[in-house]
């Protein structure tokens, strides 16, 4: 299974990024994730369930622990790609 998570860490502060902010990002980006995506009011990646939801529980407790008084995420289950699972061979005969 594959997921995607969507997530923010509060409070903002729009002249540099806040201590929170950036341990999340460190985290996502260095979890192994596919299309991992961050910008300055949200951040998304996506792969493999077990690292996605690893690398959640490390972002909750980690951004908390540096500051973080809001979390606020998403997390969805989409379609494996063209690699196997669930969507690969629909369709075809076997």
């Amino acid at each position: 299974m594959r997921l995607r998570v969507e997530f923010t860490t509060e409070p903002f502060d729009l002249d540099e990024a806040p201590a929170h902010a950036v341990v999340a990002r460190e985290i996502v980006t260095g979890a192994e994730l596919d299309a991992v995506d961050v910008g300055p009011f949200g951040n998304t990646a996506e792969g493999d369930a077990d690292r996605v939801l690893k690398a959640v529980d490390a972002l909750l407790r980690q951004s908390l622990e540096a500051g973080a008084t809001r979390v606020s995420l998403q997390v969805n289950v989409i379609a494996d790609g063209p690699q196997g699972g669930a969507a690969a061979g629909k369709g075809e005969a076997t």
